[in-house]
C-alpha cells in the first residue's frame, strides 16, 4: 500500500506543468478546500457495512477529508479530491484511500462534465491481491471485496436528472449483456428490477451545483446480508449486483471517464496486499 500511497503524494506542480504532463502528475495540499469538507449525508435505512443498523432506521452520518486534509488535483479540472474520506458510524469504518481520478467529457463536444474520484478501503485486512494480478484485475477485486466510494464533483451546475438517467443507462447496459453472456438469469433478473426501480426513485427533480460532491458508497460484503450503495443525502439500494455493477462500470472498457480508468490502473500497478 506505501507504493501506492507514495504514487499519490507527489508535491503540487505549477498550473504549466499540469498541463504539460497531464494525468501522470497528481498534486496535494495540506490545506482542504471547501468543496471537500464535511458534508451531512443521508442514509437510508439498512446499510449492511455497519452490520447493527436495521432496516427501518435512518441515520446522519459526515463525510470528511481524514486525518490529513490532504489533497490532490484533477489536472484537467483543478476539482481537489482529498487524500482519504472518512465517513463516521455507529460501528467506526476505517478510511478509504483515493486510487485515481479523471475527468468526464462528452466527446462529441469536449465538455466537461465533471470530475470523478475512486476510493477504496485498502486496509482491509480480508484483502489478498498478489503483486502479479493485472491492475485491471486488481480495480474488480477492490469493487467485489472492500468498502468503495465513487466521489463526482461537477464542473457546471447541472441536475440529479443527468446523472439518474445515465446512471441508469450505464446498469440496464450492463443488465443487457449479462442476459446476453448467459449470466442473467430470469430468478436474478426478477431479483435486480426492485432495486433498479427504487435506484431510478430516489433522485431529487433539483440542481446539483458546480463542485458540489456527490459521494456514493459501496459497502463493504458482509456474509448473510445484501450489499449496500448509498447515495448521499437520498438513500441506499441493498442489492448485491445492482451495487457492484453500479461500481464496476466504472471500469468496463474506457468507462464514463477514461482518464479515472487509465489513472486508477497506473496506481494499482504495484498495489499489492
Amino acid at each position: 500500500m506505501s507504493l501506492l500511497l507514495r504514487a499519490l503524494s507527489l508535491t503540487r506542480p505549477c498550473a504549466r506543468s499540469v498541463a504539460r504532463h497531464g494525468l501522470r502528475q497528481l498534486s496535494s495540499s495540506s490545506t482542504r478546500p471547501a468543496t471537500t469538507g464535511s458534508r451531512s449525508w443521508v442514509y437510508a435505512a439498512g446499510l449492511s457495512f455497519v452490520g447493527a443498523a436495521t432496516l427501518s432506521q435512518t441515520v446522519h452520518l459526515d463525510v470528511d477529508a481524514g486525518p490529513t486534509g490532504e489533497t490532490v488535483v484533477d489536472p484537467a479540472t483543478s476539482i481537489e479530491f482529498p487524500k482519504t474520506l472518512t465517513v463516521p458510524a455507529k460501528t467506526k469504518l476505517p478510511p478509504v484511500t483515493l486510487v485515481g481520478l479523471g475527468v468526464r467529457t462528452v466527446s462529441f463536444i469536449g465538455l466537461k462534465v465533471y470530475s470523478v474520484g475512486f476510493y477504496a478501503d485498502l486496509s482491509n485486512p480480508n484483502l489478498k491481491v498478489p503483486k502479479d494480478m493485472s491492475p485491471v484485475a486488481k480495480a474488480r477485486y477492490l469493487v467485489e471485496n472492500t468498502a468503495c466510494v465513487i466521489r463526482i464533483v461537477p464542473t457546471r451546475s447541472t441536475n440529479y436528472t443527468h446523472l439518474r438517467d445515465a446512471f441508469m443507462r450505464a446498469l440496464q447496459s450492463r443488465l443487457a449483456i449479462a442476459k446476453k453472456e448467459g449470466t442473467m438469469t430470469e430468478e436474478l433478473e426478477h431479483a435486480v428490477s426492485s432495486p433498479m426501480r427504487k435506484l431510478k426513485s430516489i433522485f431529487p427533480n433539483s440542481p446539483l451545483s458546480r463542485h458540489t460532491p456527490l459521494d456514493i458508497y459501496l459497502a463493504a460484503p458482509v456474509a448473510g446480508l445484501p450489499r449496500a450503495l448509498v447515495f448521499r443525502d437520498m438513500g441506499s439500494i441493498e442489492n448485491d449486483w445492482v451495487a457492484t455493477e453500479f461500481v464496476l462500470h466504472y471500469f468496463e472498457g474506457d468507462g464514463p471517464s477514461p482518464p479515472l480508468k487509465e489513472s486508477v490502473i497506473k496506481n494499482l500497478e504495484a498495489f499489492s496486499k
